[in-house]
């Protein structure tokens, strides 16, 4: 899909689309460091969950990994709500995803129970 970097992360560091696993998965150099996951609301794609491998951790791949997973919900046209406390915390800092970003509402929390 994309090189979605952050100034710490590597060059080499590509977010897959795994739509058949629910997630994205952040790969460097060809091995899989992280993922975020996700439940398809509607038009919405709610972020559930945020793994980086703690071996990896401080090198800035979770900012990698959710600004290309972002970029990619708004390519397809959907949708974005963060439930996950890292997801949600990126887009707080980070405005130029203010457009795409949906609140959580009764409605969608009793839809991802039911």
């Amino acid at each position: 899909m994309s090189d979605t970097e952050t100034p710490d992360a590597p060059s080499s560091a590509v977010v897959v689309p795994q739509p058949a696993r629910h997630r994205y998965r952040l790969e460097v150099d060809g091995r899989a460091v992280g993922f975020t996951g996700y439940a398809d609301v509607g038009r919405q794609r709610v972020f559930l969950h945020t793994e980086i491998d703690p071996a990896e951790g401080g090198k800035g791949y979770a900012s990698t990994l959710i600004a290309g997973a972002l970029d990619d919900v708004r390519a397809s046209g959907m949708r974005a709500v963060a439930i996950c406390p890292f997801v949600d915390a990126y887009v707080k800092k980070h405005h130029d995803y203010d457009d795409l970003v949906d609140p959580v509402s009764i409605e969608l929390r009793a839809a991802l129970r039911g």
